[in-house]
């Protein structure tokens, strides 16, 4: 058990640190923040305290009501407080500082280890809350050292969009694209045909990284090693299809909403992006498809993992954990989980709400292939120095893209900037 006055000085550590590894289109908050029935932190006994990123939901919203119902059913009040994702981190990461964080925080991702590095949060094991039936991959996002923070409310990833028409056009069929060769023959016949190849966010940012991570993992590499052979040769395809004009050179700002405001127009045959997409893919005007990312040699490649952790934070009263496991368990469920994804376009975490999903809307089934592939990109124990690598790999790509250095050399120098940054 890690004691409050502990976990107040290792706060202290972090607690003016910006964090840049969560992936604003990938999470589920918008800017600003609302709150529902009050601001939180430490509630009395009878009343506990739920922080969460969607500060989009108000009272009305079936977020809130099953937040409500929850507590109605566990025989306590909810307070709940929804913020901006960046927000929320700071504002988790000072209430531990102050020894008044909420009961229940919900955190996207890439924050649980961070969090549970400053000494925020329990365990799962310290809550007794089961995690048994969530697939290895999406939990693999909240544990560090063996030890797991949280429990995945679901998850979105990416993979490729595409316009029927044009490929038809093309004399292309989807079906047949399983790697890297096939994908890159099928841009190079869009291009004859007179229309353009892919749309893809490569901004120097953090939502760069996300979109570049599939293609990365997709050859084999290791974010411990940039500079792979790997590596080199997922920034090599990216730079080869800005050369030959299969991709625009567009993509070196694009965030994926404009990426796919791009692919919008007609003119692309494919789009990487995510499951945050689907509706306004209904409404493009055109018949879409989606395949799953091909890797280097075929198969699926692995591409990053979004979606939300609920955690249960360190408490001074040990006491208010008991119900706290009960309210994270109702909000977990799998009756609850598929209406809170469904609400979130999000694939549930466990293989028995996945297959509901999929038998509610079998356009779904392609991203359960993808997040059943995904990772988590502080898996691997990277924690917290994922973002540290991050930024070098950014700064990597943008270089070589935009032909300021070469994939080697980009890769070789952002290799030595996360090796130094990570000792």
């Amino acid at each position: 058990m890690i004691s409050s006055n502990v976990t107040r000085r290792r706060v202290r550590t972090v607690a003016a640190v910006t964090l840049t590894a969560c992936l604003a289109a990938a999470c589920s908050s918008t800017t600003g923040s609302s709150t529902s029935s009050g601001a939180g932190s430490s509630g009395s006994n009878g009343t506990y305290t739920i922080w969460d990123p969607y500060p989009q939901f108000d009272d009305s919203a079936d977020w809130v009501k099953l937040l409500q119902k929850c507590g109605t059913d566990t025989g306590v009040a909810i307070k709940r407080t929804g913020y901006d994702t960046t927000d929320l981190t700071n504002k988790a990461l000072l209430a531990a500082q102050q020894g008044n964080s909420p009961d229940v925080l919900i955190v996207d991702n890439p924050v649980v280890s961070t969090l549970a590095d400053a000494g925020v949060l329990t365990t799962t094991e310290e809550m007794k809350v089961d995690t048994s039936a969530v697939e290895p991959n999406l939990l693999a996002a909240g544990q560090i050292d063996g030890k797991t923070y949280g429990i995945p409310i679901g998850a979105n990833t990416l993979a490729l969009y595409y316009n029927k028409e044009v490929l038809t056009a093309a004399g292309v069929d989807a079906a047949q694209i399983k790697d890297w060769a096939s994908l890159t023959a099928a841009l190079e016949k869009v291009k004859a045909a007179g229309k353009k190849g892919i749309t893809f966010s490569a901004i120097g940012t953090e939502e760069g990284s996300f979109q570049f991570l599939p293609w990365f993992w997709g050859a084999g590499a290791n974010l411990t090693q940039l500079d792979s052979a790997q590596g080199i040769s997922a920034l090599q395809l990216w730079s080869d299809w800005l050369k030959n004009g299969y991709a625009p050179n567009s993509v070196i700002n694009n965030t994926q909403t404009t990426s796919w405001q791009e692919f919008a127009t007609g003119q692309f045959a494919f789009a990487e992006n995510g499951t945050w997409q689907l509706a306004n893919a209904e409404k493009a005007g055109f018949e879409y498809g989606i395949i799953p990312i091909p890797s280097s040699s075929g198969g699926t490649a692995p591409a990053p993992t979004g979606g939300e952790f609920v955690t249960a934070p360190v408490q001074t009263d040990t006491g208010r954990y008991a119900t706290s496991q009960k309210l994270i368990s109702c909000l977990t469920n799998a009756d609850n989980a598929y209406t809170t994804d469904t609400t979130l376009s999000y694939i549930a975490a466990t293989d028995a709400v996945q297959a509901k999903q999929v038998a509610g809307n079998p356009d779904l089934k392609v991203w359960v292939e993808a997040v059943k592939a995904a990772k988590g990109r502080t898996s691997d124990n990277l924690g917290t120095k994922y973002p540290k690598i991050s930024e070098p790999m950014w700064t990597g790509f943008q270089a070589a893209l935009s032909g300021a250095k070469s994939p080697q050399d980009a890769f070789t120098a952002a290799q030595a900037t996360a090796a130094a940054a990570t000792k």
